[in-house]
């Protein structure tokens, strides 16, 4: 038998974000709540966030969010991780309210600790893109429009990691969306 890898890279990308999916779950979590939410995306639903952060992008003039519409289209799964908007009842005040029951009358506002807790799934996550030497990259710009199409209800701090299998990671070295300073081109 004769496989050439390029007929079943989906399939493998697949394996590694559902390896990806096991480290953001079993990552620790802020006085042992689970309070995170994690999805894969994956092709029609891809082009269809593609589109929406174009859309976005146009809407908010924030220039990255263009480019990065155009890097997911390179991905073969895109991970979303956000948490659910849930305090902790600690009152420890990082979110800027004295209280939990002070912050619960914003609830677009996250509990500190959850947005702690999103962070460490992430990094847990990207640590096994790495081990699997997978092509990836933390996406605040897809997570974004992810959020504004209620993929993931009553979550919050929603993050995309694309992931592809590729000679060149796709999500890196994109054109810069910053005009060149022509006095010195290199900064």
């Amino acid at each position: 038998m004769l496989l050439n890898e390029r007929t079943n890279r989906q399939s493998r990308l697949l394996q590694v974000a559902d390896a990806m999916v096991t480290s953001a779950r079993t990552a620790p979590k802020g006085k042992g709540l689970d309070l995170i939410e994690i999805i894969t995306v994956t092709d029609e639903h891809i082009a269809e966030l593609s589109a929406e952060m174009l859309s976005y992008g146009e809407k908010t003039g924030l220039k990255f969010i263009l480019r990065d519409a155009e890097n997911i289209l390179q991905a073969e799964a895109i991970l979303l991780i956000g948490t659910k908007t849930k305090t902790h009842g600690l009152n420890c005040g990082y979110c800027g309210f004295p209280t939990c029951d002070e912050k619960l009358k914003y609830d677009e506002v996250p509990c500190s600790l959850n947005s702690v807790d999103v962070g460490i799934a992430i990094g847990s996550a990207c640590a096994t893109a790495s081990d699997w030497r997978v092509d990836s990259r933390v996406m605040f710009s897809a997570g974004r429009v992810a959020q504004e199409l209620g993929w993931m209800p009553g979550c919050s701090n929603i993050y995309a990691i694309p992931i592809s299998c590729s000679s060149k990671n796709p999500f890196f070295d994109c054109q810069s969306t910053r005009p060149i300073n022509q006095e010195n081109p290199k900064s």
